[in-house]
């Protein structure tokens, strides 16, 4: 029973990250396809479990929302990413529940934590917003605490932890529509996506058992976790580009800025991150000085991560990790040329799909390399080690 939990686990871990990368990137595709607000209601879609389609529903529709027209062709792109993230919410569920199930208290608080997460979606809905919020902070809580407190290896308390992460994902999704694309709540939307992907993607490598069989990549896997952090900080340098409509700010020029290798720029303004409740952020606010200084911040970030990614990808392979090495340098340099390509070609969708897919895919390639690098421990077979308290 124990070897089946594990298997179960492991199948259902990389089940759940190959779904969440494809969450991410229909969501990169929802939002550069301007159709973040194309249900301004939340979780229905003009008040539809699915999206207006008929003639009279879309009458009635736009009659609610006076100020949000039907758009038919943004509706359900929309509408599908909920119900591809809700799906995924379900995954979390059920493999936060198989890691938890042995601690009856860690048991009771992932069930728990869904229960009020549930409740507050309802609650939400009838308008009782303060105690939706509420019950939301302890759908939250509930499985984090359980995560720390559950005293087993790292997989198993990530597989509880994702369980909080993507509750509060639902909160910010909801947030992106009710504070009309706000930046700073975009931005975090897209990196709960990344972030989920990125437990979900190492609890399927640590169950899996990929690991070394001793601590001889010390030093490399240090510079691997700072290769992480400086690729999460561009990732979010990334999405306050795009959440600030700031991705064409400096025309087709590249490497150049307008023509300019120094043009006017505004940082102050480009990165003031919370500026009230009320305004509608879609298609931007800025002026094109403080989207040109977003939009240098975010190539000089790409400079930076390049090389630093570079040195670290010949470094692997110098250390024995080859394959790993030349995965690193493969999707990085495929990122930076859809970088440039967005920029030279006018940000066409699918390449902008593209480029935040493999920024994602890139994560992967660091995280893979990491487990690779980290000692081996009993992640993929604790539970065969014993009976548990």
């Amino acid at each position: 029973m124990a070897a089946r939990s594990v298997k179960i686990l492991r199948g259902l871990a990389l089940l759940a990250a190959v779904f969440a990368f494809g969450v991410v990137m229909f969501g990169a595709f929802v939002r550069l396809s301007n159709a973040g607000l194309s249900c301004p209601d939340w979780p229905t879609c003009y008040g539809h479990v699915t999206w207006p389609e008929q003639a009279h529903e879309i009458a009635r529709a736009d009659a609610a929302f006076p100020d949000r027209p039907v758009e038919a062709g943004k509706s359900w792109r929309e509408q599908v990413h909920r119900f591809l993230a809700g799906t995924l919410g379900v995954l979390v569920l059920a493999i936060a529940l198989i890691a938890a199930w042995r601690k009856p208290w860690a048991r009771f608080a992932v069930i728990a934590g869904a229960v009020f997460a549930a409740c507050g979606v309802a609650l939400y809905m009838r308008g009782e917003h303060v105690l939706s919020s509420w019950l939301s902070a302890l759908a939250i809580a509930l499985p984090l605490v359980a995560a720390i407190g559950l005293g087993r290896p790292g997989a198993w308390r990530i597989s509880v932890l994702a369980l909080a992460v993507i509750i509060f994902q639902a909160m910010l999704g909801m947030w992106t529509v009710t504070l009309l694309l706000k930046p700073i709540v975009v931005m975090g939307h897209l990196l709960g996506g990344i972030t989920t992907f990125a437990l979900l993607a190492w609890a399927a490598l640590r169950f899996a058992g990929v690991g070394a069989d001793d601590d001889g990549y010390a030093a490399l896997r240090r510079a691997v976790v700072v290769g992480i952090v400086l690729l999460l900080a561009q990732i979010a340098l990334g999405g306050w580009t795009s959440s600030n409509y700031a991705a064409l700010a400096c025309g087709t020029d590249f490497p150049k800025c307008l023509g300019q290798w120094a043009p006017p720029t505004d940082f102050r303004e480009g990165f003031v991150l919370w500026r009230g409740i009320g305004v509608n952020y879609e298609g931007g606010v800025l002026d094109m000085a403080a989207r040109s200084a977003i939009q240098i911040a975010h190539r000089i970030g790409a400079l930076v991560v390049f090389l630093y990614l570079g040195w670290l990808a010949h470094r692997a392979a110098k250390r024995g990790l080859r394959v790993q090495g030349i995965a690193i340098a493969l999707v990085l340099v495929t990122q930076v040329l859809l970088g440039i390509s967005n920029v030279h070609f006018g940000l066409p969708l699918p390449v902008a799909t593209l480029h935040n897919g493999v920024a994602a895919l890139l994560l992967f390639v660091l995280l893979a390399t990491l487990a690779r690098t980290q000692r081996r421990h009993d992640d993929a077979m604790f539970l065969t080690l014993g009976p548990q308290r």
